[in-house]
């Protein structure tokens, strides 16, 4: 059998439709972990990244930290954190937490960086304009400035969505769950149909990841555009 009908046998066998083991259990792991670890990230990157675009101040060392995040190595940080989170919760502190912080990490800077950068596009004489109206800085930060980037600021969380859900499948090597499982355990197994099903509903999930960020941003946009 080649290579497609194999995974086409393996998609086709309603046996790895059902149970914690099938194709749905597991997708549903992979969106759980990833939208987890996008929230958290969304949660750390996003104030910091506007804070900074409007303030201006550090703004080389949040953006250097921030960057550091895209050089460190993954399953590298999956590693060094897994005795950590395993002394401290020896189940999900060796499945769970491992990866989650690992993604996170690797969310932070798209975020980070396209916040600051598009609130730090904003043309300057539309902020002083507002400020010369009364606005304070939270109202200018909320009222002008994010409404200006949110291009950026969603661009920013596709990325990390997208980065999210391809490398969440490190995860499996330590024993979590997800898509990646399939590619795991369709090695050790030599199931060829397995392995590229793993990857097709990893890149599935990952286009419907950059559409649905990319039609937020359209949606948003536009309507920004249409009702200044």
């Amino acid at each position: 059998m080649d290579l497609i009908s194999e995974t086409a046998a393996y998609l086709a066998n309603p046996a790895h439709w059902q149970g914690a083991n099938g194709i749905p259990a597991r997708l549903l792991e992979h969106v759980e972990l990833s939208a987890a670890s996008l929230l958290i990230a969304i949660g750390l990157a996003l104030p910091i990244g506007l804070w900074i675009g409007h303030t201006g101040r550090y703004t080389g060392v949040a953006v250097n930290v921030a960057n550091l995040g895209r050089a460190l190595p993954s399953f590298a940080v999956i590693t060094i954190v897994l005795p950590v989170t395993a002394a401290l919760d020896p189940i999900a502190g060796f499945y769970v937490y491992p990866t989650l912080v690992a993604m996170v990490i690797l969310a932070v800077p798209p975020i980070l960086v396209n916040a600051y950068a598009g609130i730090a596009a904003v043309d300057r004489d539309l902020v002083e304009v507002a400020r010369g109206m009364g606005m304070r800085d939270r109202q200018i930060l909320f009222g002008v400035e994010i409404p200006s980037a949110i291009g950026f600021i969603v661009t920013g969380m596709r990325s990390a969505a997208v980065q999210i859900i391809a490398t969440a499948t490190l995860g499996a090597i330590v024993g979590f769950g997800g898509l990646g499982r399939f590619l795991v355990d369709g090695i050790a197994q030599r199931d060829t149909g397995k392995i590229w099903t793993g990857v097709l509903m990893v890149a599935l999930l990952a286009v419907t990841a950059e559409l649905l960020f990319a039609g937020a941003r359209r949606a948003i946009t536009g309507s920004h555009v249409r009702h200044p």
